[in-house]
C-alpha cells in the first residue's frame, strides 16, 4: 500500500510541477546563448519561416496546446503564407523540446503565423485559434497537462492586442451561454520567439499519421463590424 501511495504521490507532484510556471528568470532553466539550428524552409510550401514580413504581411503567435496539429490547422488556413513552431512567453532562452515539457522554462508550445493582410485579417486568424481548441483549460488541452499547453496569444502591436481583446470578449460571451468556464487564453506582445528543433516543423506533414489532440468547443466565434 505504501508503494502505491508513493507512485501517485510522486505522479501528483510531477504533474504539479509541470502546470506551474518559474516565479521569474533565476527560477527558470538557463537555456544557452546559441539558437537551435533549423533550415528554415518550411516543408509544405518551401516558403521561408525566418524573414521578416513585407509591408503586405503581418504576424501572431498563438499557443493552442500541442504545436503538431495547431500548426496544420494554421499552415492549411486561407491567407496564411508560412508557420513554424517554437516556444514564447516563458524566460529560458533556446529551450529545447525537453526542457519546455518540464515546465521549467515558462515557455508554452506556439505557432508563428505569417499571413497576407490583403487576404486575410488578424480576425479571421483568431476565429481559427478560438474555434480550434478550449482557451478555458489552463494549463492543459485535453489529456496534454502541463504549463507548455496553455492557451496564449502573442502580438506585435498595441492595436493587435486590442483585437485580441475585443475577439476574446466576443467569444466569451459564447462560451458563457454554451456553459463553458471563463478564458485563460494570455493575451500580451511578443518578447521573444524561439524556433523549436527541426523535426517538430511541419511535423504533420512530415508523419501524416502522428499525434493530433488539436479539438475546439464547437462554439462559434463572431467575426465582423458587428463586434
Amino acid at each position: 500500500m505504501r508503494y502505491w501511495r508513493r507512485i501517485v504521490s510522486n505522479s501528483i507532484e510531477k504533474i504539479l510541477k509541470k502546470s506551474s510556471l518559474p516565479a521569474n528568470k533565476d527560477a527558470a532553466l538557463p537555456g544557452r546563448p546559441e539558437p537551435l539550428s533549423i533550415s528554415g524552409i518550411h516543408a509544405v510550401n518551401s516558403e521561408s519561416m525566418t524573414r521578416q514580413p513585407s509591408t503586405d504581411e503581418s504576424e501572431v503567435v498563438l499557443g493552442m496546446g500541442c504545436f503538431w496539429g495547431a500548426e496544420r490547422q494554421l499552415w492549411n488556413t486561407p491567407g496564411v503564407v508560412a508557420t513554424s513552431v517554437g516556444y514564447a512567453g516563458g524566460f529560458t532562452p533556446n529551450p529545447t523540446y525537453e526542457e519546455v515539457c518540464s515546465g521549467q522554462t515558462g515557455h508554452t508550445e506556439v505557432v508563428k503565423v505569417l499571413f497576407n493582410k490583403k487576404e486575410t485579417s488578424l480576425e479571421a486568424i483568431l476565429k481559427v485559434f478560438w474555434e480550434n481548441h478550449d482557451p478555458t483549460q489552463g494549463m492543459r488541452q485535453g489529456n496534454d497537462i502541463g504549463s507548455q499547453y496553455r492557451s496564449a496569444i502573442y502580438v506585435m502591436s498595441d492595436d493587435d492586442i486590442a483585437i485580441a481583446e475585443a475577439s476574446k470578449a466576443a467569444y466569451q460571451k459564447q462560451l458563457l451561454e454554451a456553459g463553458y468556464a471563463m478564458i485563460t487564453t494570455e493575451i500580451e506582445p511578443l518578447e521573444t520567439y524561439y524556433f523549436a528543433e527541426e523535426y517538430h516543423q511541419q511535423y504533420l506533414h512530415k508523419n501524416p499519421n502522428g499525434y493530433c489532440g488539436l479539438a475546439g468547443t464547437g462554439v462559434s466565434c463572431p467575426i465582423g463590424l458587428g463586434v
